[in-house]
């Protein structure tokens, strides 16, 4: 669209993964293995969850819900980043860009609430574990997940409109298989100081709570900890917020290195093995870890089986 001596774009091309056609087509072959088993391994993970009536614990809804997000997390880009494997044509329009935006943020920003309740629920398990069933109650944990969501939504709708405020113009090729704040920051063609600082505002905001959260909430699960005497016990008490701690590190690793640095000048080649991560193999792991580190989940398949 012609305004001016700039052309307005209305659609982008998403370069993807530039390779030989054989190459894309085991790229293909392997992305569809890990998206169909992330889905069916998080579905699995939330039905064993909702039949079994042992399973039906505070500790376990969360889990639940978090699969929910890896589930709806790896299928906002999955079939996008399949069907660039799959196809030549690679554009995405303006109005599916920014939809793409808005629902993974929605899910990513609901994760960092997610797990800083999950955090707070560990800690309770540990330090308190007569009064857990007390102080944890299922009203608790719902509102915990309603509350997350929420957060969710008004964050993603204060990133999502400062990112399409911006006018795009010039090339329309972004070297990226997904939408994203730092490669549209790089295509924008007004000033992005004012944009980069309300992203850091909002992005920094709900990580830098989260992890405080996440921080406080273990700082008092080791001091019990270490006052255990033996080095079984020790282990044991640990074991119970091991899977949460992976998921966190898993979770957080990745995100603070895609946006550490949202600057236009910043190259973003490094940036497609992170959101590689994120997007497809980080939903891939949580489940697993839930599932194969839970003795009663694992009791459960079986039987099930």
């Amino acid at each position: 669209m012609e305004v001016g001596n700039l052309t307005i774009l209305t659609e982008f091309i998403l370069v993807g993964f530039p390779t030989d056609p054989w190459w894309q087509l085991i790229l293909f072959g392997i992305f569809l293995m890990l998206y169909l088993i992330t889905l069916s391994g998080n579905t699995t993970l939330v039905f064993l969850i909702h039949i079994d009536f042992c399973l039906h614990a505070p500790m376990y809804f969360s889990n639940s819900n978090l699969s929910i997000l890896d589930f709806q997390y790896a299928s906002v880009y999955s079939p996008r980043i399949l069907a660039i494997c799959d196809s030549e044509y690679n554009c995405i329009s303006l109005a599916g860009c920014g939809a793409q935006l808005f629902f993974s943020c929605v899910v990513a920003f609901t994760e960092c609430y997610l797990l800083a309740a999950m955090a707070y629920n560990c800690h309770v398990a540990i330090c308190n574990p007569g009064l857990y069933s007390s102080a944890i109650s299922s009203s608790l944990c719902a509102a915990f997940v309603a509350g997350s969501y929420i957060g969710g939504f008004l964050n993603v709708i204060a990133h999502t409109a400062n990112t399409f405020h911006l006018s795009f113009c010039g090339k329309n090729i972004i070297d990226h298989f997904l939408c994203d704040a730092p490669p549209l920051g790089k295509m924008s063609c007004t000033d992005t100081y004012v944009y980069v600082k309300v992203l850091l505002g909002v992005v920094g905001f709900t990580v830098l709570f989260s992890i405080l959260a996440i921080l406080i909430s273990y700082v008092h699960i080791l001091l019990p900890i270490l006052r255990i005497c033996s080095a079984s016990g020790r282990c044991k008490s640990f074991s119970t917020c091991a899977s949460h701690l992976i998921s966190v590190m898993l979770f957080y690793g990745s995100l603070l290195f895609m946006y550490s640095r949202p600057n236009s000048t910043y190259p973003l080649e490094r940036d497609k093995v992170a959101a590689l991560f994120s997007t497809m193999i980080n939903p891939l792991l949580n489940h697993l870890i839930y599932s194969l580190r839970n003795k009663d989940i694992k009791e459960f398949f079986w039987k099930a089986l």
